[in-house]
């Protein structure tokens, strides 16, 4: 009797509960397949701008170490275009598997700012992971401009309105925003002229078509450090004195400070074990000492937090540029 309750009952009914438990139960972490073996195939971080910009060469940076952490290949992905929002929009729309992510730069919180219509919300759709760096936006001017100075420029600019120009990498972004409130603080006016990014800025302020540029630290190192460029002032906090010895603009307008960033972040509704792991993983590698030279040799300050921080800094940034955007009076177009 016993042998028979055993072999046809009770191993039945067993075996029935352990495929219950194992595959049946929804949305348990020890489900054949499920987040417990993430990762076990490359990742892809898209990135919002062209290969080997400043912001795609941190990318890479951040992809290789992240990889070697996470013992798979972690593949970047560049979708240029719409100011980052190109590849937002297709991390925004991507299944929360841990597969996709974005790396992402404050260029968002300027297009959202600006954009009057977007195809995904700026900060809802996205889950946030965290900061890799910051670093300040430049002031530049060619090296063999005119200006001596921050205070040079801004004299000059005052006795001859219009007379000068400066560019960014096109309107709504966060050189534009940044440089038109800069000028509206010194109280001069100065043309803007946008570029589609690339390399025509660059060329348009060497060859001295251009009178100044604003532009990210990462971007602009290279160009100051080969003599081509030279730094007038960066939004850094007042005192603040970049490794490259510019002066902060908040020395001479106190109210102007601003850090642009970069930082990682997935999917909508992405996991908290995935996401509390990426994050996890970006805080160490951001603090490794060959990382963090790497990234001060970028001319960024190697920097990471947790997704909350990381969330109201979005929500606050695009407050700003919202300000900056109705004081100067700039439209999308």
């Amino acid at each position: 009797m016993k042998k028979f309750l055993n072999s046809q009952i009770y191993r039945p009914i067993a075996s029935f509960l352990i495929f219950l438990f194992c595959y049946a139960l929804p949305n348990q972490s020890f489900a054949i397949g499920g987040e417990e073996n993430w990762p076990n195939k490359p990742i892809r971080m898209i990135v919002g701008f062209a290969a080997g910009g400043g912001s795609d060469l941190v990318a890479r940076l951040m992809a290789k170490e992240l990889g070697d952490q996470l013992g798979v290949n972690v593949i970047v992905e560049n979708r240029p275009g719409a100011g980052g929002n190109i590849a937002t929009e297709a991390v925004s729309k991507a299944g929360p598997d841990g597969y996709t992510i974005l790396f992402i730069t404050s260029a968002h919180s300027s297009s959202a700012a600006i954009k009057k219509t977007l195809s995904f919300k700026p900060v809802e759709d996205l889950t946030w992971i965290s900061l890799v760096a910051t670093y300040p936006l430049v002031i530049l001017s060619s090296a063999t401009g005119e200006f001596k100075s921050f205070e040079d420029f801004v004299s000059r600019a005052k006795a001859a309105p219009n007379k000068y120009t400066f560019s960014s990498s096109g309107v709504g972004t966060a050189m534009h925003l940044v440089g038109e409130w800069v000028m509206s603080e010194a109280g001069i006016q100065v043309t803007h002229v946008p570029f589609k990014g690339g390399s025509a800025p660059v060329t348009e302020l060497v060859a001295g078509r251009v009178d100044v540029m604003v532009d990210t630290m990462p971007l602009s190192a290279g160009i100051i450090k080969d003599g081509r460029a030279k730094g007038l002032a960066a939004t850094a906090p007042k005192n603040v004195v970049s490794s490259f010895n510019i002066p902060a603009v908040a020395n001479y307008l106190p109210a102007v400070e601003f850090e642009s960033w970069l930082g990682i972040a997935g999917p909508p509704n992405l996991p908290a074990d995935i996401k509390s792991r990426l994050n996890k993983e970006i805080n160490f590698i951001v603090n490794k000492p060959d990382v963090k030279k790497r990234l001060i040799d970028f001319g960024c300050k190697p920097y990471a937090n947790s997704p909350e921080e990381f969330k109201s800094l979005v929500v606050n940034d695009i407050a700003l540029f919202k300000k900056v955007i109705t004081k100067a009076n700039i439209s999308e177009n």
